[in-house]
């Protein structure tokens, strides 16, 4: 076997029984009462974002995460790229990984475009001097080059989506992550965003991608996960997948 061949075969991404739980917040509570349930030990109520999550991502997979609101999809994108750690199980990570999980992270607001494209870079692990030779080409894929000396404060929103996508897809990451960020900003520059993960896909980059959108992921992903309150329902080809997962919503607002 050759050494193409193994790296094909790599696992980028690897959850084994994977399970997280957040403390359940059940409103404003004054600070006499928060002592009061710590001097009488009363047990705080968990609840499980994901539930023994076992799968695999092998370099040049696309992948695609469905399922309702609360499901759990950004919980597994955060523990994917390391924002957070598992209760149980094991999150194994091979390579590089670039997220774009939420506007301005990883973004210092009082600092200039062109400070918050180094402090980005480095966080992705790249050194100043990597960073330096592809400024440019991050300036020149976000467009808002006259504006890249301005603090990031008095960004749009779609301005911040472009210099944080331009970052991430020019520091050649061996897995994307993506979390509905695609949906903001005008069509053509999501037009070419799709172009450049396209790109990116042929040279054998992974992609691991949220959307509330069917035609988004059937789009952009071969393979989708189905996640449901926690639980993985399905993971398979992304055409049977969404037909069992769109199936499924509809009767649920039939029947509601």
């Amino acid at each position: 076997m050759t050494d193409s061949k193994r790296i094909k075969k790599a696992a980028v991404i690897e959850f084994s029984e994977v399970s997280k739980s957040f403390l359940r917040h059940s409103g404003r509570m004054l600070l006499r009462s928060h002592f009061k349930a710590i001097l009488r030990r009363i047990p705080s109520e968990r609840f499980y974002a994901l539930k023994d999550i076992s799968f695999v991502v092998k370099q040049g997979e696309n992948v695609g995460i469905v399922g309702a609101n609360g499901a759990g999809k950004s919980t597994l994108l955060s523990l994917a790229v390391g924002l957070a750690g598992p209760d149980k199980g094991r999150v194994t990570v091979v390579g590089t990984v670039a997220g774009l999980l939420e506007l301005g992270s990883g973004f210092h607001p009082d600092l200039t475009g062109r400070e918050n494209v180094f402090l980005n870079a480095s966080l992705l692990g790249l050194t100043k001097e990597r960073t330096a030779t592809i400024y440019e080409n991050i300036v020149d894929f976000s467009e808002i080059s006259d504006f890249i000396d301005q603090p990031l404060r008095t960004y749009s929103t779609g301005m911040m989506l472009r210099l944080a996508f331009s970052v991430a897809v020019n520091v050649n990451p061996d897995f994307l992550v993506v979390d509905e960020v695609l949906a903001v900003g005008d069509q053509a520059f999501q037009a070419k965003c799709f172009a450049k993960i396209a790109e990116l896909k042929s040279r054998g980059m992974s992609l691991l991608c949220v959307s509330h959108s069917p035609g988004v992921i059937e789009q952009l992903c071969e393979r989708t996960l189905w996640l449901d309150h926690g639980e993985l329902v399905a993971d398979g080809e992304t055409r049977d997948v969404l037909k069992l997962y769109v199936g499924q919503a509809t009767l649920r607002r039939l029947s509601s």
